[in-house]
């Protein structure tokens, strides 16, 4: 089941999706160094932004794959069968 924060995370444009990561990281960095100097009322706060900073992330990369080319595609897989 998709969560609300990822169907409106589709709505994006790429402009939109870079400048919320931006923001995303630079408030988590923020709140990190916060919580090393005096700490947080919540340190969870800082996992619900890792993981919003993942999603972001997540949806960008998703789009990149989108946007490739069949051949682009296939160098992918060869890349992935190697790993294994």
């Amino acid at each position: 089941m998709a969560t609300k924060k990822f169907i409106e995370l589709k709505g994006f444009s790429e402009d939109e999706l870079n400048n919320e990561i931006e923001q995303t990281v630079n408030a988590y960095n923020k709140l990190k160094f916060d919580h090393a100097v005096k700490g947080l009322d919540n340190p969870l706060s800082l996992r619900d932004i890792r993981r919003d900073v993942a999603r972001l992330r997540t949806e960008q990369r998703r789009r990149q794959i989108e946007a490739m080319s069949a051949e682009e595609l296939a160098g992918r897989s060869k890349k992935r069968a190697r790993r294994k």
